[in-house]
């Protein structure tokens, strides 16, 4: 099955920010287009409106002239759904209210032609129950832009229960066709990037609400030792805190309360005090223009050690070794068949963040996962009440002295970004298990749809087959509510890789 044939008119059926975006995607492909909107008006607003971005493309040299005025040529708006009958392909972006599309859809049915694909934009209602209300619920299929439509390239194709094969091709061809990056994925809530995405914010509101970290130092590590581009509060102040936590709750409601998607109680109160981010003026940020941004918490200068003695290689974190001796001190190697840590002069011992806690051991720092150790500007320390202070201040002087920006967080398992990656690993394999969709397309989905440095199948790879589940597994040992219990997808992941090794545990 090809894609949609340019000669055949392309329809869009609600005409705001979404929807115009969806309908330019398509014009400047070359479809003849239609715009439809209940409300009185508001489709020829949109025409003048993507005119006018076309003409903005013109300006900036995006788009020749006589693109821009043969695409005007090919815009229009139509007053009633009559006027949608020739169409190859109609997309809908209108109220997210499950009764609402179901209404529009059935009236469709009844005006278009049974060949013409029918599709929805929605983010957070099954596809599957909208196109229930259909006659023939196997053309009806999901497709899920992201916002600015025009600009971000991904595409989740979305098939329904009842979704004939022939048109998630058809579907998905035609996105590719339209210069986007479509990626297949099963009918299930959040789909991929907002069912996968969720531990990001989740576990960033969790280590605030056990007072381990402010949402200014949680970003900062994010970006500067995680390599995400933004960190979890400044990005939901963008999205919008009610908009965030309403995908949140659909996620959490449509999979029957699943604790691992439970929403935050600190969210919910600040969307109940009204502070929703940029667009209220207040969000977990103060957005005032005279307002001063708070400074994430950074160490004071510490003396390094003047040794270190390396028990092992330190894992994902190996890197940290060659920095070390690149900045002079010196590195003692002792042999040990499970060793994973640094050996101070104090005779404190600093650990990568493995879901253990620093309170349970005599003087342990534990430090946190980087994306790229050498690159990093930032990174986390976790240490307990009962560290002692020589041990603490030896472990910043030693990332200072790597040129390393330190932050000191609280006892906190799994710190920040291990315990988020791991997370966001963890709901990867268990999506795949359960045929939600490809590795590859998941981690396209991820990379294109909220900027992930990596995608979870290359995050993977990079920490090891069963980093994941063992930082989760210790987790969940502290934490026994089911929030961090490794899925069973995880499970056989890292149990295959170890009996492939040839290890007996």
């Amino acid at each position: 099955m090809t894609a949609l044939d340019l000669g055949s008119p392309v329809a869009v059926v609600g005409t705001g920010t979404m929807g115009q975006g969806i309908a330019q995607v398509a014009l400047v492909a070359g479809h003849p287009v239609r715009l439809y909107d209940a409300a009185p008006g508001r489709a020829r607003e949109a025409v003048d409106a993507i005119g006018a971005r076309l003409d903005r493309l013109v300006e900036k040299g995006r788009l020749a002239a006589a693109d821009r005025d043969a695409a005007r040529a090919r815009l229009e708006h139509v007053e009633d759904i009559a006027g949608l009958a020739d169409c190859g392909l109609v997309v809908e972006a209108i109220l997210e209210r499950l009764d609402v599309k179901q209404e529009l859809f059935r009236a469709l049915e009844d005006v278009v032609a049974d060949d013409c694909l029918l599709a929805t934009n929605t983010s957070s209602l099954s596809v599957t129950a909208i196109g229930g209300a259909l006659a023939n619920p196997g053309r009806f299929v999901g497709l899920h832009f992201f916002n600015p439509a025009p600009l971000l390239p991904l595409v989740e194709v979305v098939s329904g229960f009842a979704t004939d094969v022939t048109s998630a091709t058809r579907a998905y061809e035609t996105a590719r066709a339209w210069g986007k990056t479509p990626v297949a994925c099963a009918d299930t809530p959040g789909f991929i990037v907002n069912r996968i995405a969720r531990p990001f914010y989740a576990e960033a509101f969790a280590v605030l609400e056990s007072q381990g970290a402010d949402p200014a130092t949680v970003d900062a590590v994010l970006r500067e030792s995680g390599g995400f581009r933004m960190g979890a509060f400044e990005l939901t102040d963008l999205i919008g805190q009610d908009v965030n936590e309403s995908v949140t709750h659909s996620v959490w409601t449509s999979f029957f309360q699943d604790i691992r998607f439970t929403p935050s109680l600190a969210q919910r109160r600040l969307v109940e005090a009204g502070r929703l981010g940029r667009k209220s003026g207040h969000g977990w940020y103060d957005h005032a223009d005279d307002a001063e941004r708070p400074e994430p918490h950074t160490a004071e200068k510490e003396q390094p050690p003047a040794y270190v003695v390396a028990e092992g290689d330190l894992g994902p974190a190996s890197e940290v070794l060659a920095l070390i001796r690149e900045a002079g001190i010196q590195v003692r190697e002792e042999e040990e068949d499970h060793g994973t840590r640094l050996v101070l002069p104090s005779g404190g011992q600093l650990a990568l963040a493995d879901g253990q806690t620093s309170v349970e051991f005599r003087d342990v720092v534990y430090f946190d996962l980087a994306l790229d150790y050498r690159a990093a500007t930032r990174v986390a320390l976790s240490a307990s009440r009962d560290t002692s202070p020589q041990t603490l201040g030896e472990a910043i002087g030693l990332f200072q002295a790597l040129g390393k920006k330190v932050s000191v967080i609280g006892d906190v398992p799994g710190m920040i970004v291990a315990r988020t990656v791991a997370r966001i690993i963890d709901l990867a394999h268990d999506a795949v298990a359960k045929g939600v969709a490809t590795e590859e397309d998941i981690d396209t989905a991820m990379r294109l749809g909220v900027n992930y440095p990596l995608g979870p199948f290359e995050w993977s790879r990079r920490l090891g087959r069963n980093w994941a589940y063992a930082l989760l597994d210790d987790l969940h040992l502290r934490d026994p509510s089911g929030r961090y219990a490794p899925s069973l997808a995880l499970y056989r992941h890292a149990y295959a890789s170890d009996k492939r090794e040839g290890s007996t545990s």
